[in-house]
Parts: C-alpha cells; structure tokens; sequence
C-alpha cells in the first residue's frame, strides 16, 4: 500500500553515528537530574557564543518584528512572500560570508538560493546537477548524515575517494583518479565531486594546493565541484580559510565555464550556532543552476520572520567583528582543552584549526585493527562509559580505529566530567590489558615448565639453596 522511497531502508538512519544518538535520548545527562546519563559528544553544534546573540537580542528588542513598536512589520513578515527571499536578508548573508572570508571574495546577493538548512541545500543541488544513477566522488572520511541527503531522495550515488592518515588524510591526485576509475568500473557516470572545507568529521581546511588540484580535476573531466563551507567561520588558528571562490579569482577563472561548474553551500547553524532556525544557502555562478534551485526551494523555505531577525543581525557590522572574533577565541580554547586532556590519557588526534570536534585516534585501544575492533570499542565506549562519540566507520573512514568527538555542544563542566570518564576507561582497559598480558605470560611460563625434566627442578633448587648464582 506505501511507496517504494517509504519503504525502503536506504535512509541511513540504522548507521552508528544515528544509533549513538538514539541511545543518548534514552538516558541523556544532566549534572542535577541524571549525573549518571549519557554524555552527547557525537552531535556538532556550537553552544560557546550564544550568550553574544542574547546579549544582541535583549539591546534590540524590536528586531524580531512582533514588539508593539513593529506592528507594521509584523503584517509585512506575516503575509505571503515568495521564494526568492527577503532582499535585505540575502544582502546581509551575502556580506557576512565576504567578511568571514577577509573580504577576499564578495558575493552577489542574486547567485543565493536560500534554503531550509544546509541538508536542503545539498539535495536541492543533487537535483540540479545529477540523475538517478549518476555519482558524486567525496574524500573519506566523510559526514555520515551525506547518505542520506545526497542519496535518499535523488536516486544519486557516492563513490568515496578514500583519503589516508599517512598524510593527514589529505585528498591527493591518486586518490582522486583512482575514485574516477573506481565509479568507471561500476558503470556509475561521475557528475562531480563534494568536499566540505573545512572538513567534517577531521576539523581541518583544505589546503591551496588541494584547491587547485580540485579545480584542475572538475576543469579536465567537465565535473561540478561543490564545496560545503557550513564551518567556514570556526577555522580558530593557522592555517587560515581559504573558499574555493578565492582559488577561482586568484586562477582568473570567475567568468569562464569551469566557474558555472562551481557551486557552494552555506549555513549559519555552525558559525552562528543556529541550527533551529534551518537557515541555508546555494551559492552558484550558473544562472540555470540558481533558477532551478530557486524554484525548488519552494519546498523548504525560511519563515519570513527568521530572516527578518537575521538581517538585523548580520547588517549589524560591530557586533559580527566581534562575534566571529570571540567565537574563534572560544572554539580554540575548549578545542586545546580536549585535546589536552586526551594527551594526558595518552590518545592523540588529528592535527585541527577548524570545526567543533576533533578527530581522535584510538588505535591503541582497539583489541583487533579491525572495524569489528572499532565497533567493539564503540559500544564499550557508549554503554560503559556514557559518551556518545562518533566511530570512524560511520565516516567510511578506511582505516578502524578512528572517532569524531564534539566538543562544543557542552559545558566546560561537562566535558571535564567526559573527559574523567573516559581516563577511568583508558586506566582500567591497560591495567586489564597488562593483565591479560601477565597471565598469557604465565601460562606460558607454566607450560614450558610442565614441559621440562625432573632433574632441570633439582639442579634449581640445589643450586638456590646453595647460594650459587641467586643474584644473576
């Protein structure tokens, strides 16, 4: 009786990365009412700097429109409004995407589509750009919930371009050659490539180079390159970001055809901290690209409210100064915090200057270099100890061992407490580990000793209880 698409289990929700956060809504932590509950460090969400847009809201209490002193706005906002979007608004997002880009690259309001969050940006693009059956190539490790909004709906495919910690998993020419003959191979029509930058789950941005190999590719094959840059206002230390928009200036590509071929999602849920307000954004050079997307987005559109208030914000050019400029500040120090932290347990991560999360390896408490070892050490991780933590795996990571952890969604209270349980765990996993190891030793020892004639024990206690060599 139901469609195919609702009955189908290609949604991706039975990934570890979605199960973890069902296992955290069962027992969820609270320092007074469940101290004992499951600590949430698989979701990336900013929390440090929403005190700064409080702090905004109560010394602005007219920019929401529904005061006594806005009616007039608030019939505006409450009326029909088509989904082209409020001018003021893309004028403002327009001009905060330059200004966390140093100004290097501006942005014209009418290239922006404006979506229901970044997931209803990279689907609508997917439709824009590929059929069903055609394939998108992405660096591994990559955010697991690109399953299910790139694939589920579109009838698309994902052929991973499987990145290596050797070089920091860095995405290489190899690589990416290799990812195109692998789609060839399964008859999959490649249609572009997708990168985040900075990346998510490694919270690194991509380098100059990696840029410029990426255009190179998309110019020599006829591929579309998105590049989702949702964290491009959390790179907190060298170095810097650089948007695929300034590879294509500095090339003296903005008005040629490989720039058509070059679209970017935009998000304020991670530099903003506003995921609620489900504001994103399609940025394209392509005319076709931006019409179709604009007419599509007629399925998910923002309430003229919420781009009401965020147009006050974000044309508010002091506050934004300062905001991007504490928020850096903030996400640096609980970022040094966990990573500290981790060290002194003996677990090291991924060298990051972005994000809010670090990628963290674990190898050395793996009881099998195996992804069966990483799950094991998973579930120990989320049932005994009460952290929800991303596994590599749930990232098509291609080495085990692997996992993203949050550390912005929290208090400083709370991730110490994370970060006690977890060195409770590593302490207790050695010692049974040292253990386990005397006792194979041991039996070993036992059996070699079974094994030896009646006189080797004479000679040993002869020679013990004369004193002879005792010492040695």
């Amino acid at each position: 009786m139901l469609s195919a698409k609702a009955t189908c289990n290609s949604h991706g929700q039975d990934s570890s990365y979605f199960l973890g956060w069902e296992e955290y809504e069962k027992n969820p932590y609270h320092p007074v009412n469940n101290p004992n509950g499951m600590i949430q460090m698989g979701l990336a969400e900013n929390q440090l700097s929403f005190d700064l847009l409080e702090s905004w809201l109560n010394n602005n209490p007219d920019s929401s429109g529904f005061t006594a002193q806005s009616v007039s706005s608030f019939k505006e906002l409450a009326l029909f409004q088509d989904y082209h979007g409020l001018p003021a608004f893309k004028n403002a997002l327009a001009d905060f995407m330059s200004e966390i880009r140093d100004n290097k690259v501006t942005f014209n309001p009418n290239n922006l589509v404006l979506t229901a969050g970044a997931t209803s940006a990279n689907e609508t693009l997917m439709f824009c750009v590929a059929d069903p059956g055609d394939a998108f190539l992405i660096p591994t490790p990559y955010y697991p919930g690109f399953d299910r909004d790139l694939k589920w709906r579109t009838g698309a495919e994902i052929v991973p371009i499987h990145c290596s910690s050797s070089n920091g998993f860095r995405i290489t020419q190899s690589a990416l050659e290799d990812a195109y003959q692998q789609a060839q191979k399964q008859n999959l029509k490649v249609k572009g490539v997708l990168v985040t930058n900075p990346s998510n789950p490694l919270g690194t941005s991509l380098s100059l180079h990696e840029l410029e190999l990426l255009v190179s590719f998309i110019s020599s094959k006829k591929l579309h390159l998105i590049s989702d840059e949702i964290y491009s206002g959390t790179v907190f230390s060298s170095p810097g970001f650089i948007s695929i928009m300034e590879v294509l200036k500095n090339k003296d590509l903005m008005n040629t055809d490989v720039a058509k071929q070059v679209h970017i999602v935009y998000s304020l849920s991670k530099d903003l901290g506003l995921p609620g307000f489900r504001i994103g954004a399609i940025y394209s050079n392509d005319d076709v690209v931006v019409s179709a997307a604009t007419k599509m987005s007629s399925f998910g559109l923002i309430s003229s409210q919420t781009q009401y208030l965020l147009s006050q914000i974000l044309s508010d050019k002091k506050f934004t100064k300062n905001y991007l400029t504490e928020n850096r500040k903030r996400l640096k120090q609980r970022h040094d915090m966990l990573e500290k932290a981790l060290h002194k347990t003996g677990i090291s991560c991924l060298k990051g200057n972005a994000g809010l999360f670090s990628w963290v390896d674990m190898r050395c408490l793996l009881s099998s270099q195996t992804f069966e070892g990483e799950m094991e050490l998973w579930k120990k991780i989320v049932y005994d100890v009460g952290l929800n933590i991303s596994p590599g795996s749930s990232c098509h990571c291609s080495e085990p061992g692997w996992f993203r952890v949050c550390f912005a969604n929290m208090s400083k209270e709370t991730l110490v407490l994370a970060m006690q349980r977890l060195s409770s765990f590593v302490d207790s996993s050695v010692k049974k580990t040292n253990h386990n190891h005397w006792r194979r030793h041991e039996n070993k020892s036992s059996r070699k000793s079974k094994s030896l004639p009646k006189w080797v024990f004479s000679l040993s206690f002869a020679t013990t209880r004369s004193g002879k060599n005792s010492d040695r």
